[in-house]
């Protein structure tokens, strides 16, 4: 099980520790091994919550997800989104973006850094709204029942999630993003900017959330109802259900790859605290990148949410964490190390919380047989 999910994680792995060494010697080799172990520590709590979604999807769009989902994860994010930064935020072109990344990657970096308030604001918003969807519903199963209760009677609110970002998002304007911070040390204002690209994140959490809730919920209204059956009976085509699957996978698909993305961003800035060199920078990432989706496809395999049921709770704080400290370093600089570990205490801290749940319930369920026993023994 676990070379058929790891395999091309490892191999994959293999081909990029070489093609450090050829590229740069042993001292590219060691800044690639930091930065898949940076990447892997950074998106744990992603690859947790991709799980929660790729079990609603079958094996076709799983394997879709680890093929086509890595290149756009891998080329997309971790090597043209950084200079597609460059080029929109310097107001040059992608070819001489390119050419900063390769030939002058300070200078390059530089940029990185100075569009950093606008990623920051892109990334925190889309995240912030996952959190506050996830903690606003009201859920059978609950972690922090004292907290999460009061939160889901909340959040019968309308539109609550999107006032309290917008709110959010507001303040960090007016805070944050007064004095954001830009390379050199130096702060500028970069309040519109930030309200700006918060907004965008915020319009495309609500599409493309909403297209794949749509969906979804279509799918299961036709598969209760079997209308998908009875008119493929009638009219003779074999359509309905299949497409209504795709249609639902597909925007699934897409959530996952907008999720990913906002994932990455700390990922992405995070790494140029070790290398502004984007080729070893790509390496590193991209191969942490594919553990995380090899991750992804094992915790769905194995049922692991099924059995440790408050590990998709403890994701989305993580996440409710990460959204805060991106817009937080708007204006101040974060050690990585900080942000990876809220992260992985979280998830570890419901790991355990689970753990525990399983065993009350498994004494308990031991508990019952015992008396039952007891009662048909006349004892």
């Amino acid at each position: 099980m676990i070379l058929k999910t790891f395999g091309w994680s490892f191999a994959i792995t293999v081909l990029g520790l070489v093609a450090a060494v050829l590229y740069g010697g042993w001292e590219a080799f060691g800044i690639v091994a930091i930065l898949c172990v940076l990447e892997i520590s950074l998106s744990f709590d992603n690859a947790v919550v991709n799980a929660g979604i790729l079990q609603k999807m079958n094996a076709f769009w799983q394997k879709i997800f680890l093929t086509i989902g890595v290149l756009i994860a891998v080329f997309g994010m971790r090597l043209v989104f950084p200079v597609l930064i460059v080029a929109v935020s310097a107001k040059i072109g992608p070819i001489e973006a390119v050419d900063l990344a390769l030939n002058d990657a300070d200078r390059y970096q530089e940029l990185v850094t100075d569009a950093h308030p606008s990623i920051a604001a892109f990334g925190g918003m889309f995240l912030l709204m996952i959190f506050l969807d996830f903690i606003f519903e009201d859920r059978d199963i609950k972690w922090l029942g004292w907290l999460e209760r009061p939160l889901a009677k909340l959040g019968k609110i309308d539109m609550l999630s999107v006032c309290i970002a917008l709110i959010v998002l507001l303040v960090s304007a007016m805070t944050f993003a007064t004095h954001a911070h830009q390379h050199g040390g130096t702060h500028v204002d970069k309040a519109q900017t930030v309200l700006i690209s918060g907004i965008a994140g915020l319009i495309t959490y609500l599409v493309v959330g909403g297209l794949s809730g749509y969906f979804e919920n279509k799918l299961e209204e036709e598969e209760r109802e079997h209308e998908a059956e009875e008119e493929a009976k009638r009219t003779g085509k074999k359509v309905s259900a299949v497409q209504l699957a795709g249609k639902a996978a597909f925007f699934m698909f897409l959530y996952l790859e907008v999720l990913d993305a906002s994932f990455s961003f700390d990922g992405v800035i995070g790494a140029f605290a070790i290398t502004n060199d984007i080729v070893l920078m790509a390496l590193g990432l991209g191969v942490g990148a594919m553990y995380v989706r090899s991750l992804t496809v094992y915790l769905v395999r194995q049922g692991t949410l099924d059995d440790y049921v408050y590990l998709e709770h403890g994701a989305h704080y993580a996440i409710g964490a990460l959204a805060a400290l991106l817009l937080v370093t708007i204006q101040y600089e974060i050690p990585e190390i900080i942000t990876g570990s809220i992260g992985v205490a979280l998830i570890a801290w419901s790991f355990w919380s689970s753990v525990r749940r399983n065993r009350r319930l498994a004494e308990a369920e031991g508990a019952s047989s015992y008396d039952k026993a007891e009662v048909s023994s006349g004892v």
